[in-house]
Formats: structure tokens, sequence, C-alpha cells
């Protein structure tokens, strides 16, 4: 092993703690790339987690920057040496892997790599990833590879406890999925049964008075004021719900990781390379909370649904004691002036309401072919 005993086994210890810190699995992934090019100190590392057709459901990499990543392109296919590693379930430690008979190439603003050591991340019988390091940064002769048997033992371990922690942190996540299905099942039920009771009871009101106006004006203005009691207390019950129905996300991890956790799902999720920044945020008030998160939903759905954007970029940043959210896309952009004209929102009417009803305010700047850029301030407290 290349670094002396005491060390690496420290090496090793710290790498497997920081795994198990993590439940969400994006951090999981990334923790895991991290912890494998530090620990074998190599120039670049990934884990790819493969999808269902032939391509990556997520794919993570360390040692490449984001500009990098964006100029490379598209996530990779499982073709070449990533496609042995998954489909035989096997280690390659390569001298040069472009001189491999199964190599096939890379985009031009791929970095140039050479010596290699990749193998599979299994679950039981099932290969759920696969990781690769490459250009191990020591002195290497013509045609031989810098990673040894020894690193090859060692990533092994780290796979091992990878495949573990990534395993928990899914079931985490389904986990979290099943407990919001479930609320949201259980307040859908009460929200029927409550409000379904009030409305019968106003309409049978409302129809009694109907009755009662010409024979019997005084009982009909009774019954108009028991149908101005009932459309009240319904008015309540929805109120309470909506009420209750705030994410259950923001209580427990606050506006920031809500939204870096969707942002990160959504960005596995579409085609279109989906990211986030939060700079000096602090605790908002719930009610401005929930409304950056809402606006956030309903932009970044018109974005990935609606404007064929290759990027979309989500920001927060603090201004004084609010906070100001901000998402812009590359997309084919459109006419904010037409929309209206042509009775179409894109849901601009409740994104401006929402950003209104907490003393916050909305702009939209967008034009054909130019993307379209979403702001909202609130005041915090």
């Amino acid at each position: 092993m290349s670094h002396g005993p005491r060390s690496g086994l420290a090496a090793v210890s710290s790498a497997l703690l920081a795994m198990s810190r993590h439940l969400e699995v994006r951090d999981v992934l990334k923790t895991i790339v991290a912890s494998a090019r530090e620990l074998l100190d190599a120039q670049y590392a990934a884990l790819g987690v493969p999808d269902d057709h032939g391509g990556f459901a997520q794919f993570v990499v360390d040692g490449v920057s984001d500009e990098q990543w964006r100029a490379i392109g598209p996530l990779p296919r499982q073709h070449g040496i990533l496609a042995a590693m998954l489909q035989e379930a096997r280690v390659e430690r390569l001298a040069d892997v472009r001189k491999d008979p199964r190599f096939e190439g890379w985009p031009s603003a791929h970095p140039d790599m050479s010596d290699f050591l990749g193998l599979p991340i299994r679950d039981g019988d099932e290969v759920i990833g696969a990781l690769f390091l490459a250009n191990k940064n020591c002195p290497k002769q013509e045609g031989s590879c810098g990673f040894t048997e020894d690193d090859e033992e060692l990533l092994g371990i780290l796979a091992q406890h990878a495949a573990i922690a990534l395993t928990n942190a899914r079931l985490y996540e389904r986990s979290r999925e099943l407990t919001i299905a479930e609320e949201r099942s259980r307040l859908a039920h009460e929200l029927h049964d409550a409000v379904s009771q009030k409305l019968f009871s106003l309409r049978l009101t409302a129809q009694a008075a109907a009755r009662l106006v010409d024979r019997d004006p005084a009982r009909a203005k009774g019954e108009l004021h028991q149908v101005a009691v009932l459309a009240a207390e319904a008015a309540d019950e929805l109120r309470a719900a909506v009420v209750e129905l705030r994410p259950a996300a923001l209580d427990e991890d606050g506006l920031v990781a809500t939204l870096r956790t969707q942002i990160q799902v959504l960005d596995r999720a579409h085609s279109a390379r989906v990211t986030f920044a939060a700079r000096g945020i602090r605790a908002l008030p719930a009610a401005q909370e929930e409304a950056v998160l809402r606006v956030a939903q309903e932009a970044l759905h018109n974005a990935l649904r609606h404007s064929g954007a290759d990027h979309v970029d989500v920001t927060l940043d603090r201004r004084g004691t609010g906070a100001v959210l901000r998402v812009t896309d590359d997309g084919r952009g459109f006419d904010p002036r037409a929309v209206r004209r042509a009775g179409r929102h894109l849901g601009l009417v409740s994104m401006r309401d929402r950003a209104s009803g907490v003393g916050g305010r909305l702009t939209v700047e967008s034009a054909p072919g130019k993307g379209t850029a979403i702001e909202m301030e609130v005041p915090g407290g």
C-alpha cells in the first residue's frame, strides 16, 4: 500500500465515517467519490449508477470543475470500459485506458486520462454502480499502471462499504417518500370528510332559503345567515388543512436543505442539468420559506417541462434580513406580454400572489430565444 499502515488505516476509517454521516443519496455518492480519490491519491474519480435504459440514472465526478463538467456534455452511456464493469462485474486495472480495445473515445472537453482502476459496486448479486479512478499521482514506468494491487484491494473495501451506505440512503429516501405519501393521504381523507360535510350542509341550507324567500322572508333571512356561517366554517377548514400541508421537510430540514434535495432529484430525473447554490441564508419566517419553496417549484416545473432548457440554475442569496430566490434557464424563453394577452399565465399569477402574500415581490425577465429568469425577494423577519 502506498500509504503507511497507520496512515492508510486512518484514511480508510475517515472515508467510512464520512459515508456514514449522510442519508441523502446524492450526498453519499459525492462522499464515496471524493473519499476514493483522496484515499488512492488519484487525479480523477467518478461513480455511475445505471438506469434500465443503457444510461446512468446518476453520475458523480470529483477532480473535474463545474465548468469542465458542463463543457463535457450529456451523461455517458453504458459502453466501453463502463459497460464491461457493469455487465461483467469485474475489476479493471489498466496502464492506459486509451489503448484498451474496448475504449470508444470521449468528448473533446473530457480531460485526458491514462492509468485506470475501476470496479463494480454490488448489493448482493446486483451491480448498483461503477466506481473508477484515473491518473494516479505517482511516478510511472513506461507501460505500467500507477494503481497497484494494494490500491485495488483498498478500493474493494471502500466499495463494499459504499454499497451499504448507498443502500441505506436509498431506503431512507424511500421511507421518507412513503411517510409523505401516507401523510398526504391522511390529510386528503380528513379534508374530504370535514369540508364535504360543510358543503353538503351549505347546499341544503341555501336550497331552504330559496324556497322560503317569497313566502317567509324573515325565515329566509335566517337561513341565509346560516349559509354565511357554514361558508366561513368551510373556509376555516380549508385554511387549516393548507397550513397542515406545509411541506414536512421544511420543518425538519429547513429551506436550503429542502430545496437542495428537491433539485438533486430533478437533476437526476431530467436531461437538463439543474444546479443549486445558497449563500449566507438565515432562517426566514415560516410563511416566507414556504412561499419561496412553492415559487421555486413552479419556476422549475415551467423550465423543465416547457422551456427546452439544457441548464437550469437556482440560487438563494441573503439580502439584508431577507433572501432572494433566482431561477434561470437557457431555454426558448417567451414574451411575458404575449402570454398575458393569450390568457396563459404559466403559473406567473400564482407565483406573484405567493410573493405578495408574504410581503415580497416577483419579477420575470424573458424573451423568445433568450431564456427566462424569475426572481423573488422576501423581506425576512
